[in-house]
C-alpha cells in the first residue's frame, strides 16, 4: 500500500496509567520490537500502521478486503496532561485502555479511565478494549485474571492480557478494536459520529453507503 492508497482513516487512543506500557504496547504493534528504556509519554505521540480488514458474514463468508490506515495515539497517562488528552478523545474512534498486572492501583483506576470516555468521547458508549499488560512478569501479577474479566463483562468490553516484551494478545486486542469500530459504522444510520476524514473519496464506498443494502438499525451509541 503506497502513501495515500487506503479506504479508512481509523484512529485509536491508547489510555491508561502512567507506566502501564501504552508506548511498548504500540511501538510492539507496529515495529515488532520491544525497548525497555522508552521515556515516559509527555503529552501526545502517534505511531501509524496499513492493514486490510475483511469482515466475516453470519454465514462465514469473508467480505472484500478494506484497506485501512491505523493511527494509533499515544497518550501521557500523568494527571497533569489529563486536560490535553482528554481533548482527544473526541477524535478517537476506538480506545485502547491498559493497566499494568503488576500494579493493582492501575487497575483500580480503570473505572475512572472510563468515566472519562463516557464524558469526553464520541459517545456514551464508545468501542474499547481492555488490556492487562505485562503478563509476562507473571511471579510479579498483582491483579487476578478472573477478577480483571469480570470488570470488563460488568461494561460489555473484550479483556486480553497482553505482553509489549513478546508481542502475546495485542494484534489480537488491536484487530478486535477495528472489527467492533468497522461493525458500528456499517450498522449507524446517523454517521455524525464519525469524524471527518475517515473515508477517503476515492470510488470506495463512503459512510453514507456503508450500510447500503443493510437492514437500518440503531446506532450503538
Amino acid at each position: 500500500m503506497s502513501d495515500g492508497d487506503y479506504d479508512y482513516l481509523i484512529k485509536f487512543l491508547a489510555l491508561g496509567d502512567s507506566g502501564v506500557g501504552k508506548t511498548s504496547v504500540l511501538y510492539q504493534y507496529t515495529d515488532g520490537k520491544f525497548n525497555s528504556k522508552f521515556i515516559t509519554t509527555v503529552g501526545i505521540d502517534f505511531r501509524e500502521k496499513r492493514v486490510v480488514y475483511r469482515a466475516h458474514g453470519p454465514d462465514g463468508a469473508v467480505g472484500r478486503g478494506q484497506r485501512i490506515h491505523l493511527q494509533l495515539w499515544d497518550t501521557a497517562g500523568q494527571e497533569r496532561f489529563r486536560s490535553l488528552t482528554t481533548a482527544f478523545f473526541r477524535d478517537a474512534m476506538g480506545f485502547l485502555l491498559l493497566f499494568d498486572l503488576t500494579n493493582e492501583q492501575s487497575f483500580l483506576n480503570v473505572r475512572n479511565w472510563i468515566s472519562q470516555l463516557q464524558m469526553h468521547a464520541y459517545c456514551e458508549n464508545p468501542d474499547i478494549v481492555l488490556c492487562g499488560n505485562k503478563s509476562d512478569l507473571e511471579d510479579q501479577r498483582a491483579v487476578k485474571e478472573e477478577e480483571a474479566r469480570g470488570l470488563a463483562e460488568k461494561y460489555g468490553i473484550p479483556y486480553f492480557e497482553t505482553s509489549a516484551a513478546n508481542g502475546t494478545n495485542i494484534s489480537e486486542a488491536i484487530e478486535t478494536l477495528l472489527d467492533l469500530i468497522m461493525k458500528r459504522m456499517e450498522r449507524c444510520v446517523d454517521k455524525s459520529w464519525i469524524p471527518e476524514g475517515v473515508v477517503r473519496p476515492n470510488g470506495h464506498p463512503s459512510a453514507d453507503q456503508l450500510s447500503e443494502g443493510k437492514p437500518k438499525g440503531a446506532c450503538g451509541c
